[in-house]
């Protein structure tokens, strides 16, 4: 298990937090403040790629999935990626860079096919905004857990199935996901881990694997220190979002919702395992437990704290950060 250092100098998002962090606490931003926070960090990455929609039938319903394909030919079966976007399991959708742009720069960095899975989504806790409705699904079907862990699930055997058509090897299948996707991924590996079925690894990008966060290290409360409340995880925030998605009190929570409630004997069965978290995240302190966690289980575990960013860097268009990530998910696809 291993952890990556910080740079000796900030990076650009590191940069802009600062500024940003100034402006909330003058009672800002500005508008133009908030678009320099929010302007792409450079161009969109361009790879030669066939995208194409489908769906994998489900128990909840058809699960829309995109499919990425190198267009160029490939020498025998390819690895894939099934990966699942974040939202705090009540947003989001495939076309975020999250979803998206991870997709292509995967597929076209690894020469391999990544499946993008459009899960369902809960509703907002009371008072909220009700949640985008996939096509096919009961009126009256109220998204909680393991609904959305249910449709990875069948995301996962939807690709095994249509190997043959997809091209890939399913042997060498990875399951991945970010933030509230991250959580997804693991609870999906872990079930299908149980099952017999589990993927060759399982790549976790700033994740939610425990319903509160754990203490933080010195090291960790210092960075969380320059972080806006704004772009924080409170545990209130947590506690809504993870009681959200169980749809009643953490009390009920398992390990099929939240992995980090898992023991060593439980955990033993997961992949190897890549977890990625963010400098500036309250998150961190639940991927580096997780990888703790695993550690102690005796998984093949790779934890890396990725410098200078914030939660969701993987949705800042251009960020070098952001590529360095994708580099290294597709560095473990590779190897498989």
């Amino acid at each position: 298990m291993t952890t990556t250092d910080s740079p000796a100098q900030l990076g650009d998002m590191a940069r802009r937090l600062r500024v940003l962090a100034a402006a909330l606490a003058d009672g800002g931003p500005t508008p133009e403040q908030d678009a320099a926070w929010n302007a792409p960090y450079g161009p969109r990455e361009e790879w030669d790629l066939r995208v194409e929609d489908a769906e994998a039938p489900g128990p909840h319903g058809p699960v829309p999935v995109r499919v990425y394909t190198p267009t160029a030919a490939a020498t025998g079966p390819r690895p894939v990626l099934v990966f699942c976007h974040g939202g705090s399991f009540q947003h989001g959708d495939l076309d975020m860079p999250e979803g998206d742009a991870t997709a292509r720069g995967v597929a076209g960095r690894a020469d391999a096919v990544v499946v993008s899975v459009d899960y369902r989504l809960c509703d907002e806790p009371p008072g909220g905004s009700p949640a985008r409705r996939i096509p096919g699904t009961a009126p009256d079907l109220d998204v909680r857990a393991p609904i959305p862990c249910d449709d990875v699930i069948a995301a996962v055997d939807w690709t095994r199935a249509h190997a043959d058509e997809l091209g890939i090897d399913p042997e060498r299948l990875a399951l991945g996901g970010a933030s509230a996707g991250g959580n997804l991924a693991a609870a999906a590996s872990l079930r299908l881990a149980e099952a017999g079925r589990a993927p060759a690894a399982s790549l976790l990008m700033y994740p939610v694997t425990h319903p509160l966060n754990p203490e933080p290290t010195e090291e960790e409360s210092a960075a969380l220190a320059e972080l806006p409340e704004q772009f924080g995880f409170s545990p209130d925030k947590m506690r809504r979002m993870a009681e959200n998605y169980l749809g009643g009190p953490l009390e009920r929570a398992t390990a099929h919702d939240f992995p980090g409630l898992g023991t060593p004997e439980q955990l033993a069965v997961l992949p190897r395992t890549y977890l990625e978290s963010d400098e500036y995240d309250h998150l961190r302190l639940s991927a580096r437990r997780y990888a703790e966690q695993l550690a102690e289980a005796g998984v093949e575990v790779e934890y890396a704290v990725r410098a200078g960013v914030t939660h969701g860097h993987l949705n800042k268009v251009g960020l070098p950060e952001a590529a360095q990530s994708v580099d290294r998910l597709a560095a473990i696809l590779g190897e498989l």
